[in-house]
């Protein structure tokens, strides 16, 4: 991950969001609280970060994010329906303005032909609407989930402003 790229990144997503007067959410399954942390490493980040849910498990996906079982039954958790629903239940179980859903397969294992590794589902949510994009990043584990939090960072930018 490039830190020069990370941290101009979050510093401006930081300035959107306090101008604004927005506080950010994650809901974090693959990145595994990767993008809170970087998130968290800009000195200031308390004035618009309000918190995250790292939601490894489908469990915590239901049960912290209010994530619908039947979805992940019916979709599993790296698709499209599940992220969208995660970046909702962001908003509601963090109090926030805008969140970012991060969902996906980071390997080296658990890839399938229909959903192989490096398949990462992002949502974000803000007042006006919901989007969903899907990725498909290479590389090692760490790799992907570097790809994963500049994407979602990406994408908070263009809602944030």
């Amino acid at each position: 991950m490039d830190t020069r790229l990370v941290s101009l990144a979050v510093t401006e997503l930081g300035e959107n969001l306090r101008a604004h007067g927005n506080l950010l959410a994650t809901a974090e399954s693959c990145t595994g609280g990767l993008l809170a942390s970087t998130l968290t490493d800009t000195p200031g980040s308390s004035d618009w970060f309000a918190g995250s849910v790292v939601a490894y498990a489908n469990q915590v996906k239901e049960k912290l994010l209010g994530v619908d079982p039947a979805l992940l039954r019916e979709h599993g958790a790296v698709s499209e329906a599940v992220v969208l629903a995660m970046a909702q239940g962001a908003l509601a179980a963090v109090g926030a303005d805008i969140s970012v859903a991060i969902s996906g397969i980071a390997g080296p294992a658990g890839g399938t032909p229909d959903k192989p590794v490096g398949t990462v589902w992002m949502a974000w949510a803000w007042p006006s609407g919901t989007r969903a994009r899907l990725y498909t990043f290479s590389g090692t584990r760490e790799a992907v989930k570097a790809q994963a939090v500049m994407a979602a960072l990406n994408g908070l930018l263009s809602v944030s402003r």
